[in-house]
């Protein structure tokens, strides 16, 4: 017997408009779940090869840092062999390259930053007087500040010197002794620490020459009676770069054992340093922590280094942290 269907029959075979719709949310719905599981995937793969990247560069670092401060040594320019011991910064000279000639070598979070600037002043008067004044010269949280101070002049004798003053406040009297008539060369130098003076981010510095000061030098500037140089150096900390771990390096120069710092080259080590507590720690003889700055340039025998690694703080895993301690061989005492 042959059996036929009717249309109405057929159609009811297949899918309504209602059980399309339906399909298609459910094959979207397990699309966007498939994606997201990929887009995740590869988020933590991501992660994952930034955070062992970055603990890997760190190690190299650290191993660096130790074999670079084990042989910290005087500057070629006499300098002592630690320049400065702070929580997350250390200058130190050291032979890093096995050249014979002792680089400056300063590692740092970029958070601290470093800045100098130097003027001088002239006084073509009989007892007269010059000023500088520095202003706008930092962009972060003031941390430190020094200035040297030189003169040169006619300050041959006891009464022929010059008063320097850091805005109001006395500085000190250059040349009372041990300088000599135009001299044709810096002297009286000496350091002051002046970070209240500097707060504001403006400092004027004034010398004032004693009234038996005459007229009679021309070193550079023909018929003056002073001159004076102000170099000021500073430390500040920047916003918006907590955690790039760097290194600095100043080669001597050829002609003079001095070290430019405007020609130090500065490398990164790693960008995911997230040190809260100190990067330098510094032990004196008996391995007890020094905490006075001063003394640590003197007393240091021992540094912990210690560092915080985590590609991203705000997802698992945890802090990854690195610690050595690292002996200095060659210190000499600071009399």
């Amino acid at each position: 017997m042959i059996m036929f269907q009717t249309i109405g029959e057929f159609k009811e075979k297949g899918f309504t408009l209602i059980e399309t719709m339906v399909a298609i949310v459910v094959f979207a719905l397990t699309m966007g779940v498939i994606t997201a599981f990929i887009i995740s995937s590869y988020r933590n793969y991501g992660y994952t090869k930034d955070q062992s990247v970055a603990i890997n560069e760190a190690r190299k670092g650290i191993e660096i840092m130790v074999k670079e401060i084990r042989q910290a040594r005087q500057g070629e320019d006499g300098s002592y062999s630690i320049e400065k011991a702070d929580d997350k910064e250390l200058i130190f000279y050291s032979d890093i390259d096995n050249d014979g000639k002792v680089e400056r070598v300063r590692y740092f979070l970029g958070t601290v930053n470093s800045g100098n600037s130097s003027k001088e002043c002239v006084s073509f008067s009989k007892g007269g007087s010059c000023s500088q004044t520095f202003s706008n010269f930092f962009t972060g949280t003031l941390k430190s500040a020094q200035v040297q101070v030189s003169v040169e002049g006619d300050f041959g004798a006891s009464n022929e010197y010059a008063e320097v003053l850091a805005d109001t406040r006395k500085l000190g009297d250059f040349c009372k002794s041990l300088c000599s008539d135009c001299a044709g060369s810096w002297q009286g130098t000496a350091t002051f620490d002046v970070i209240n003076e500097a707060a504001d981010n403006s400092i004027q510095f004034l010398a004032n020459a004693s009234s038996q000061v005459d007229p009679s030098c021309n070193w550079q500037n023909p018929g003056h009676s002073m001159k004076a140089k102000f170099e000021l150096s500073w430390t500040e900390e920047l916003s918006g770069m907590g955690y790039e771990f760097k290194k600095g390096v100043i080669k001597p120069q050829d002609a003079s054992p001095i070290y430019p710092e405007d020609q130090e080259e500065i490398t990164s080590l790693s960008s995911y340093v997230r040190n809260a507590p100190p990067i330098f720690e510094y032990f004196d003889s008996n391995n007890d922590k020094i905490i006075d700055n001063p003394a640590r340039l003197k007393d240091t025998k021992l540094i912990k280094l210690f560092l915080v690694i985590n590609a991203n703080p705000n997802r698992p895993p945890q802090d990854f942290e690195l610690e050595s301690f690292v002996e200095l061989r060659n210190l000499k005492a600071i009399q």
